[in-house]
């Protein structure tokens, strides 16, 4: 699957820029290509300046609002980053058009943290563009959420999370849940933490990209998980994990045959991947809840068989017995076995749930300074007062 990034904000931009650094590992390693094109857009000079890879051209770098942000951002106000979005959407648009392989676009992928300013209000406004211009072709988001301490002291956080996310739902094809709590390291540095967040957050989607991309005959699975697969599975919330196991390289005696311990030891490999995977979803969640489903087994040729492949199936049905499931497999990986997993079309996920409980809350918090009377009314009610941005 080959797909067209943007990053939104600084947060969306650095998660661009890893995947851009991916594109390169792919392109090195395997000699494929899974990125058409990569964009950052920012309201901030500071933090376009600070990416790595992307092309640093005004073209790939795009700085929007400058007259009213100045180059410095819109500090955290998300209103003003929907309406810098909807005035700018042009550049940002011309600037895809003229991508040189924009024909081969699978699809596109959109990135920003909830919290923020730019990437949380640009983020909807951005999709719905993008798809009322690009009829057919699926928008998808990554939604990184806030960390623990952003939630508990800084307000604004939790009313920009609930508003992103409910604009996003309104118009994203699906939406990569990413919480950022899920890997922080308590001994190590912001920078190290927030390095080892984006590149963790980035890496199941490698195999899974490139195995429908591959071009080596040598390399193409039995049963190829193409985009039309991808396209078929993604779907409201979503989340994505990879597992793996170590594979011991193994050097029979003359004539000695494997026995029944080393079919053993398969599955046994097999199973810690799996429940690797699911452990290390990008977002906590209850995967009986998922409608839709996937996994590829990413393995040396000889350590793949069907037997492998219909326990990995067995697993998956087991914790999400009410998903539409598919499957494949890509015989890459030297000395390892992975298994990519993504969970889609997930109803109840409670973490999102909270964020629109609390953003209620304020904002019933905010009508009584102002004297304006908030009657007790169901959730399904009091929904509909988050503001949407767009």
């Amino acid at each position: 699957m080959k797909l067209l990034v943007i990053g939104l904000g600084q947060c969306g931009g650095r998660i661009a820029d890893r995947f851009t650094r991916l594109n390169k590992r792919a392109h090195a390693l395997r000699g494929i290509d899974i990125l058409a094109d990569a964009f950052a857009v920012n309201t901030d000079v500071a933090d376009l300046s600070g990416l790595r890879t992307i092309k640093s051209d005004y073209k790939h770098r795009i700085l929007v609002g400058g007259q009213r942000a100045n180059g410095h951002g819109v500090g955290m106000v998300s209103e003003l980053g929907a309406e810098i979005a909807s005035e700018d959407s042009d550049k940002i648009i011309d600037a895809i058009r003229k991508t040189e392989r924009f024909y081969e676009t699978d699809a596109f992928l959109l990135i920003a943290a909830a919290a923020g300013g730019t990437g949380s209000g640009s983020i909807g406004v951005l999709t719905q563009q993008l798809k009322e211009r690009y009829i057919g072709k699926p928008v998808y988001n990554i939604i990184v959420l806030p960390f623990r301490q952003e939630e508990t002291t800084e307000t604004r956080a939790i009313y920009n999370t609930a508003m992103c996310l409910k604009s996003a739902y309104l118009v994203a094809d699906a939406i990569f849940l990413i919480d950022n709590q899920r890997y922080v390291k308590k001994d190590s540095s912001a920078e190290n933490n927030l390095a080892t967040i984006n590149a963790r957050a980035v890496e199941p989607f490698y195999n899974l990209l490139c195995a429908g991309e591959e071009t080596n005959k040598k390399y193409v699975g039995a049963k190829t998980l193409d985009a039309g697969d991808i396209i078929q599975t993604l779907a409201g919330w979503t989340v994505i994990g990879e597992g793996k196991s170590r594979i011991p390289r193994r050097i029979p005696l003359l004539g000695q045959k494997r026995d029944f311990r080393d079919r053993m030891s398969e599955t046994s490999k097999t199973a810690h991947a799996m429940d690797e995977a699911l452990g290390e979803l990008s977002l906590t969640c209850e995967p009986k809840n998922a409608g839709r489903a996937l996994y590829l087994v990413t393995a040396p040729p000889k350590e793949m068989n069907m037997e492998i492949m219909k326990q990995l199936g067995d697993n998956l049905r087991t914790v999400a017995p009410d998903a539409l499931i598919r499957s494949g497999d890509y015989p890459r990986q030297k000395g390892s076995l992975h298994v990519s997993i993504i969970l889609s079309e997930i109803s109840n996920v409670r973490k999102i749930t909270n964020y629109f409980t609390k953003a209620i809350d304020l904002i019933s918090v905010m009508k009584a300074k102002r004297g304006v009377k908030y009657s007790d009314r169901k959730f399904e009610e009091t929904f509909s007062d988050i503001p949407v941005l767009l």
